[in-house]
C-alpha cells in the first residue's frame, strides 16, 4: 500500500507570515489558483476539520469522497495565532518559546511532543484500518505541522522534525510494506500539486 500525505494550499495568513495553528482559516485566492487537480482520483481522501484542507482535497480530488479525522489538526499555537513573528519580537512568551528551539507548550496550545503524538496516534490508525481493508492507497490532506510530525515519528530514512517541511500544496509518497513488521514507512518520493502546465 502507498500513503500519500498532501500539505494543503496557500492562505492568506500563510502569505503574511501569520501563524495559523487551528485557526480556521481558508485558502486564499492565490492558494487555489496555484494548485491543479491529481490526475488519478482516490474513493476516499483524509481531511482535517478545517476548511483549508477541505478545499484543497475538493480542488485536487473532486470526485472523492472527504472523511474528516480532526486528530490529524494542525497544531495549536494558542496565543500566537494570527500573529506574526516580527508583531511578536518584543513578546517575552514568544521569545522564551523560540530560544527554546519552539519545544515549549505555547501559551494557551499546545507543545510538539502533545501535538505530535496526536497526530501520531490518528495516522497510524488511520494506516492499520486501510491495510486491514485490503487498500492498495491513503490519501491524506491536512497541515504542514502534520506532516513534520507522521513523517519524523514513521519514515524512513529518518530525519529529524523540522527536516520534514515541504511547501504548501506538495506531498511525500511512501510505501507501506514495512508497516505491519517495524511500524515504518519507506519514503518513495514527492508530488508537486501547484503550478499548470
Amino acid at each position: 500500500m502507498t500513503v500519500e500525505l498532501i500539505r494543503h494550499g496557500k492562505t492568506l495568513w500563510q502569505e503574511t507570515g501569520r501563524y495559523q495553528g487551528i485557526s480556521d482559516v481558508p485558502l486564499s485566492q492565490k492558494g487555489k489558483e496555484a494548485l491543479r487537480p491529481a490526475e488519478s482520483t482516490p474513493q476516499a481522501v483524509y481531511i482535517t476539520a478545517l476548511k483549508r484542507t477541505r478545499q484543497t482535497a475538493e480542488i485536487l480530488f473532486p470526485k472523492a469522497r472527504l472523511v474528516v479525522v480532526p486528530d490529524l489538526g494542525e497544531m495549536n499555537f494558542g496565543a500566537f495565532e494570527g500573529r506574526s513573528a516580527q508583531d511578536m519580537e518584543n513578546d517575552l512568551d514568544y521569545r522564551a518559546w523560540v530560544d527554546g528551539m519552539c519545544q515549549g507548550t505555547c501559551p494557551g496550545g499546545e507543545s510538539i511532543e502533545t501535538f505530535s503524538q496526536r497526530v501520531c496516534r490518528a495516522f497510524a490508525g488511520l494506516v492499520d484500518e486501510a491495510l486491514a481493508r485490503g487498500e492498495g492507497s491513503l490519501t491524506i490532506v491536512a497541515h504542514g505541522g502534520t506532516q513534520m510530525a507522521a513523517m519524523a515519528a514513521f519514515a524512513r530514512p529518518a530525519r529529524s522534525y523540522f527536516d520534514w517541511s515541504l511547501a504548501c500544496g506538495r506531498s511525500y509518497v511512501l510505501d507501506a510494506g514495512l508497516w505491519q513488521s517495524h511500524r515504518t514507512l519507506t519514503l518513495l518520493g514527492e508530488n508537486d500539486y501547484t503550478g499548470r502546465k
